[in-house]
This record gives structure tokens, C-alpha cells and sequence, in this order.
């Protein structure tokens, strides 16, 4: 594996979280709450894993980042706006999946609850919209 193929990897990994807060947040809608622990407790692992190569990916990767085509205006204007929602929430996400999680384990449920109504849906978000970033750049509008 080359530091080429870390977006592909990292898109995976967003969609594999994403994928575990579905299925979390059905196992808890169906009060089963150890199913619940165990794909949260994937959707943290999985999002580690993203984060670390994701900080790997952009510490060794030469050029800077990657930039949208100016060839297309208008999907430039909505990728802007979509990677910039997706770069503010991610920097959210990270404390509040702690928080939240932390909570959880401490047995504190109600407060745990309280967060998770906010944080799974933001965690969501950014992890989809992770996802929806890697195509816009690599396979609908790659740069020449």
C-alpha cells in the first residue's frame, strides 16, 4: 500500500463507520443494547483507523492538497460548501464522540443519551460526507 491509496482506504473506513451507526442506532431503537455497545464501539474503532490515516495521508503527501477542477463552477461551489460543513462538524465530532462515549462507559446513560442525540447525527454526517468528498475528487471530477 502507497501513500495513494490512503483516500481510497479512508473513504472506506468513513463508509464502514457510517454503516456501524446505522446498525447502532437500530440495535438501540430495539433495546439491545449490547448489539448497540458493539457497533459503536466498531464505528470508534473504525473512525480512529480513518483518522490516523487520514493525518498519514496528509503529513507524507507531497503537492499539498488536493484541489477541486475550476473547470466546473457550479459542483465547485457545492463541494466547497460541502467539504467546508464536512471540515467544521469533523473537528466537533472527535471531542463529542469522546464525550459521549466516555459517558456510555462510565455508566452515566441519561447524559449519555442527551449527547448521542447530537453526536450520532453529526458523526453521520461527516462520516457520509467523507465519503461523498472522496468521489467529487478522485472519480466524478478528478484533477488533470
Amino acid at each position: 500500500m502507497t501513500v495513494q491509496d490512503l483516500p481510497a482506504l479512508n473513504a472506506t473506513l468513513n463508509g464502514l463507520a457510517a454503516v456501524w451507526l446505522l446498525l447502532g442506532f437500530r440495535a438501540i431503537r430495539q433495546k439491545r443494547e449490547s448489539v448497540h455497545k458493539r457497533y459503536m464501539l466498531l464505528a470508534v474503532a473504525t473512525s480512529t483507523l480513518f483518522l490516523a490515516s487520514y493525518l498519514t495521508y496528509h503529513l507524507a503527501k507531497e503537492g499539498g492538497l488536493t484541489r477541486f477542477p475550476e473547470a466546473y463552477p457550479v459542483a465547485r461551489m457545492v463541494y466547497r460548501v460541502v467539504l467546508f460543513t464536512h471540515s467544521v462538524l469533523a473537528t466537533f465530532t472527535v471531542p463529542m464522540v469522546g464525550i459521549t462515549l466516555w459517558h456510555a462507559l462510565r455508566g452515566n446513560l441519561p447524559r449519555h443519551r442527551r449527547l448521542a442525540r447530537w453526536t450520532l447525527p453529526i458523526w453521520f454526517y461527516v462520516s457520509v460526507t467523507g465519503v461523498l468528498i472522496y468521489f467529487t475528487l478522485y472519480h466524478w471530477f478528478p484533477a488533470p
